[in-house]
């Protein structure tokens, strides 16, 4: 660690400010002669925290700002201490961790709690488990064992826990070797789609995020070991900092909030299948290019993100101009005839007209619900409502209260929607029976594909079309 530290010899700061108070730093490189060590929190006006730069992960919003789980829950602890929070950005675990032992920071995010960690820092309560998986590319021989894979390139991000496995792996396979590499677990497996390396051990979450971009990325084991993630403090960090975040997870736990932001960013992410994500990234190819400029013109008139309504278009239709069901649903949004009339569509099965007008009902059912409900739960359940019609979603609401959950959060709405098609309940909702499963499914699948396409796609506002409207 110390060898590493004293090999890097620049650091570079940019600073980015936003509203509400969250400064973000990103960090190519470290200097220690540079930034000085941090005060403790009882003197600092902002809590320092140190994130891990993952593109998949943390990411701007439709709206601009930064977001991502382990930003959102450091985020809701700054409150919670009343200060300020900056965060430090680290191109891997192992910057991360170097970081703290230099005291640039309070505390560091989404570290995995393994034997090697503990000997030089602290760790808070385990918020958050993964399993260790082996990814490698399917378009290569599937190796499903450690004797298989002696010989092949296999390279783990530099931290203690993929060396502690592989060291013991190692006593019954001699010949096994690895690479360990400082850099982002993102671009290792972005490496293994490319055929440059073999196999990448990493936590099971990543593997099933970076599937969802890459349809030839697959998981030749899982080592059934639990990966447990927790906050990591400096072992010279004041013992207070700990107690409050060992107090502030004990009461995100019990009030939900933990769960509601797992759901948020991780909900979705194992609901396509390989062949779901292959067809899709083919179809981006060939069918959206010549519907961007109807989606854009979408997102002119509703201010909805092109890329949603893309991907809702896509779960309804795959991009078929002229998909028809057999109960009369027609055009590349799936519009019933009522709604087509209600949008003034002359001709459902016109592209442009049918995105529109999809677009703007969206933008009708959002606006239609609560006030209090806030994003993104608003935009998942109106995207519920657009496949079961706004009364079922009413009724799903009433029956997660009378179950004792929340009517505006979508995880809580995930568990009452599918009831609806049972007799004991859908008997005492005024809109009676409905397949409220399949506007899960329906919502699900469009957060993974909207995923796909913020990946690959620009915002409206960063096109030429923008720019010539």
């Amino acid at each position: 660690m110390r060898t590493f530290c004293s090999c890097l010899s620049f650091i570079a700061l940019i600073l980015l400010i936003s509203a509400c108070d969250v400064f973000e730093f990103s960090v190519p490189s470290l200097d220690n002669s540079i930034s000085g060590p941090i005060p403790l929190i009882d003197k600092s006006h902002e809590l320092v925290v140190i994130i891990k730069n993952d593109r998949y992960k943390y990411k701007k919003s439709y709206d601009g700002e930064y977001m991502g789980f382990e930003r959102d829950v450091a985020t809701e602890f700054a409150k919670e201490l009343g200060k300020k929070i900056r965060f430090v950005m680290a191109r891997s675990s192992s910057e991360s961790l170097l970081l703290l032992e230099n005291n640039q920071a309070h505390l560091a995010t989404g570290i995995n709690v393994s034997t090697s960690n503990k000997l030089q820092i602290r760790f808070g309560p385990v918020y958050q488990h993964t399993y260790q998986q082996v990814a490698y590319n399917t378009n290569y021989l599937e190796h499903k064992n450690f004797y298989e894979m002696i010989g092949k390139n296999i390279v783990i991000e530099k931290e203690g826990m993929y060396g502690e496995i592989l060291n013991n792996t190692r006593l019954k396979f001699p010949q096994l070797n690895w690479v360990e590499r400082d850099e982002s677990i993102e671009d290792l497996l972005s490496k293994v789609a490319a055929g440059k390396i073999d196999y990448v051990l990493s936590d099971s979450t990543q593997i099933n995020i970076a599937r969802n971009f890459y349809a030839n990325l697959g998981v030749a084991m899982t080592i059934k070991n639990k990966i447990g993630k927790a906050w990591a403090f400096s072992s010279l960090a004041e013992l207070e900092l700990q107690e409050k975040a060992q107090k502030f997870f004990k009461r995100i736990k019990k009030d939900g909030t933990l769960n509601r932001l797992i759901d948020k960013y991780y909900g979705h992410i194992k609901r396509l299948g390989q062949e779901n994500v292959s067809k899709f990234l083919e179809k981006r190819k060939v069918s959206l290019p010549s519907l961007r400029k109807y989606f854009y013109q979408a997102e002119e008139i509703t201010k909805i993100d092109w890329r949603l309504i893309a991907a809702l278009s896509y779960q309804e239709s795959h991009w078929d101009r002229k998909a028809t069901s057999f109960t009369n649903v027609r055009g590349i949004m799936m519009l019933t005839q009522e709604t087509a009339e209600r949008m003034k569509v002359k001709d459902r099965l016109n592209a442009q007209q049918n995105i529109i007008a999809g677009a703007r009902y969206l933008l009708i059912l959002k606006n239609t619900l609560p006030a209090r409900i806030m994003e993104p739960d608003r935009t998942w359940i109106a995207l519920a409502s657009y496949n079961q019609g706004y009364g079922h979603i009413e009724d799903a609401r009433i029956l997660a209260q009378r179950l004792g959950l929340s009517p505006d959060i979508w995880i809580d709405l995930k568990k009452s929607l599918p009831l609806l098609s049972k007799k004991k309940h859908f008997r005492r909702l005024k809109y009676g029976y409905a397949r409220g499963g399949e506007a899960v499914y329906l919502t699900e699948s469009v957060r993974a594909y909207y995923d796909i396409l913020m990946e690959y796609e620009s915002p409206y506002k960063n096109t030429p079309y923008h720019k010539e409207n």
